[in-house]
């Protein structure tokens, strides 16, 4: 993956929307107003850093347990002739926020959000069943030691 390089600019709109996103009518143009720019000129910037790979997404992070949700961090062990399949599948599920590969023999790690443990363990038993993968781990938090992931350029 080659590097793409960032002016003075993209990086003032990066550093802007990572936090505190305008819930407005105009989110650009607030943005826009704030950093001595054109709505236009933040608008095709985003695009542009959309594109590139540099912004995945931009939306809001909720609180699972404030809206009568729970979530859980699942790793599975995945053979390496089944891990395109299994994280294919896994994606289907709408109460997946993430999904990736790691160097380890529980090598595919996700997210899950549902509206219950039980429902959860449902659908994680679907996935084995469907998948043929049965050594997946739930492991739901004890206590959440959350950070601010802010990384300013």
């Amino acid at each position: 993956m080659s590097e793409v390089l960032l002016d003075s600019i993209d990086k003032v709109v990066l550093n802007r929307i990572q936090s505190g996103f305008p819930v407005e009518k105009r989110p650009f143009k607030v943005l826009a107003d704030e950093l001595n720019l054109s709505e236009n000129e933040v608008i095709d910037r985003v695009k542009k850093l959309k594109e590139n790979g540099i912004i995945r997404r931009i939306g809001a992070n909720f609180v699972p347990e404030k809206l009568g949700f729970v979530s859980t961090l699942c790793a599975a062990y995945v053979p390496d002739d089944k891990i395109e399949f299994f994280a294919s599948f896994v994606n289907k599920y709408s109460g997946i926020t993430h999904n990736y590969l790691r160097d380890n023999k529980f090598n595919i790690w996700f997210t899950f959000i549902a509206e219950s443990e039980k429902k959860i363990e449902q659908e994680l038993e679907n996935i084995s069943k469907y998948t043929d993968v049965d050594n997946i781990l739930n492991l739901p938090a004890i206590k959440l030691f959350k950070i601010r992931a802010h990384f300013k350029l």
